[in-house]
């Protein structure tokens, strides 16, 4: 069985082949990505109809490449899937269409795919079988965690009342001056700080549910650099370390806390790590330790399929197909598709 996939719900355009068998471990015979960081960095953040121009110019050089990679042709492909939410309306629009075209010329069958979904599951690209466990998903847009029964049953126990995780280090990042996108540059950063040398809120760490909040803390950073410099704001370069290191440490506390409460509330002995900010070594790290403490699995997502990437979104779509689950050719995309209820 070969599937070809295509991911572009925001400024990564992708595109992967997986090869694979009920039961078995799947295959990736080809994993394209196309990042457009550079391109948006001088904006601080995505813009859209860049994003999707950009997604139109990339797209087939990236089929055709995966192709090549994989040493295959199209007529060889059995399925085509694409992400079709949530995300960017135009982004998601370019690769939805795409696959569906070339679903229509082939004559094989189309499946769209949840882009949180694909997450989710990148943990288990490689192995046969996805078994019960706790799955938290942490990137740029969504912070999300669920009890996982099995691909495709999943109960949504907490998300957050507000920014993502990435998203607040992304604005965190922004207002101490550093590069976009700030999650990378402030754990480089954090490796020279104290984590504790601001005291700074774990927002709904004592609240008895799953649910997250990270804007007090967002907005806790601000005042403290407006603290330190009145009228600008900025930090101070001796102090940007340990500002970034006792963010980053309120963060991971929030995430590892309420990840493993949801573990023993359910029952589950294994908890499942994906999204951007899963790149996290300290994240990493504190949850190692948490789950050795606890006698809990964890299990995190290969470094190439935590970011934006065609791979989890074509071993999603394989295990749709092994359940003989496909999509309509008209199918729409949906930027606000939900996961679970």
């Amino acid at each position: 069985m070969l599937l070809l996939a295509i991911e572009s719900s925001c400024d990564e355009t992708a595109v992967a082949i997986l090869s694979g068998s009920p039961g078995e471990p799947a295959r990736i015979l080809a994993s394209e990505i196309s990042s457009q960081i550079e391109l948006h960095r001088v904006y601080g953040g995505v813009v859209p109809e860049l994003a999707s121009r950009n997604h139109s110019l990339h797209l087939r050089p990236l089929v055709e490449q995966a192709l090549a990679t994989a040493e295959l042709t199209l007529k060889d492909i059995d399925c085509f899937a694409a992400t079709s939410g949530p995300g960017l309306a135009s982004s998601l629009l370019i690769g939805a269409t795409a696959a569906k075209a070339l679903a229509v010329a082939a004559g094989k069958p189309f499946i769209a795919v949840n882009h949180l979904e694909g997450h989710l599951l990148s943990p288990y690209v490689g192995q046969g079988t996805v078994p019960p466990h706790i799955a938290l998903i942490v990137s740029g847009g969504h912070t999300l965690l669920l009890d996982v029964e099995n691909p495709g049953s999943y109960r949504r126990l907490g998300s957050t009342r507000d920014d993502a995780a990435g998203e607040a280090f992304d604005k965190v990042g922004k207002m101490l001056g550093l590069p976009y996108p700030g999650g990378p540059e402030i754990e480089k950063t954090a490796k020279g700080g104290d984590p504790n040398a601001f005291r700074f809120p774990r927002s709904m760490l004592k609240d008895p549910g799953f649910d997250f909040s990270f804007s007090g803390l967002k907005t806790a950073v601000l005042y403290t650099l407006t603290d330190q410099n009145p009228g600008y704001g900025t930090p101070r370069t001796s102090d940007l370390p340990d500002l970034c290191a006792s963010f980053q440490q309120a963060v991971i506390d929030v995430l590892v806390v309420k990840t493993l409460r949801a573990a023993r509330h359910t029952g589950r002995s294994t908890i499942a790590l994906s999204g951007g900010v899963s790149l996290n070594q300290a994240l990493r790290d504190g949850f190692a330790r948490a789950c050795e403490k606890e006698g809990l699995s964890l299990l995190t997502a290969d470094s190439g399929l935590c970011t934006d990437n065609a791979a989890m979104i074509a071993f999603a779509a394989l295990l749709h197909h092994f359940e003989g689950r496909h999509s309509p050719l008209d199918a729409d995309i949906d930027p606000n598709l939900a996961l679970a209820p």
